[in-house]
């Protein structure tokens, strides 16, 4: 019999968890190195990007490529292929709003716990039409340090009143998952562009193919 799980929230990533916008930044991200003149291997590093806020990603940019790297050229570029990209709509990941049906239908809370800034997080959130279902919302504008580090994690439990090993969090990057786990929350990860690497694995009660399968999970644990 599977072990039963005392949950009083859950505590849900945006991109590329909910919302299906992290092959929107990738895809953006690489075409404005490419047009900006920077071909070498910027795949790779930009899925090393995944989960990870700004900053740290223009930490790594810098770090590859020299304090000389034109960030604001490389950042224009970005918005404007994104913005592109994103008029065509922000769709949702599959099983998403089965999952918050679910949560809603059993008094469950639930939080938004994203690396994004809270001007993109309203944004995305409004676009993809679910920002209505938010009451809590945390962003990399009321942290310090955003993921990997726990505090994220750890505010979204305090501002709900609750010990992080009582909430569920469910992520699809390994910086997500390693932020989550850090905090002391039971961890799900439904992977989206990176696949979890071993010790992410360990760091998951499970790793699930889509957000149904995480509602039939909380579901089988008793969480609901």
């Amino acid at each position: 019999m599977s072990e039963r799980w005392t949950v009083s929230a859950v505590l849900l990533d945006m991109d590329g968890t909910l919302l299906d916008t992290e092959k929107v930044y990738f895809d953006s991200l690489v075409a404005a190195l490419n047009g900006c003149g920077y071909t070498d291997d910027v795949v790779a590093l930009c899925h090393a990007m995944v989960g990870l806020p700004a900053p740290a990603c223009e930490a790594m940019l810098l770090d590859r490529y020299g304090a000389d790297f034109p960030m604001a050229d490389v950042n224009q570029a970005f918005i404007g292929h994104r913005d592109a990209m994103m008029r065509a709509g922000l769709p949702l990941k599959s099983g998403t709003l089965e999952l918050l049906n679910g949560l809603e239908a059993a008094n469950c809370p639930m939080a938004i716990v994203t690396s994004s800034s809270r001007r993109s997080a309203e944004r995305n959130l409004t676009l993809a039409g679910i920002r209505e279902r938010f009451d809590t919302l945390l962003t990399l504008d009321d942290v310090t340090h955003g993921k990997p580090d726990p505090e994220l994690y750890l505010k979204a439990a305090a501002q709900l009143g609750l010990m992080p090993a009582a909430c569920v969090a469910v992520e699809d990057s390994n910086h997500g998952v390693a932020a989550a786990h850090a905090a002391g929350a039971i961890t799900l990860m439904v992977p989206d562009m990176t696949p979890p690497t071993d010790e992410t694995r360990a760091k998951c009660a499970a790793v699930l193919p889509d957000l149904n399968a995480v509602l039939a999970m909380l579901r089988e644990r008793g969480a609901l």
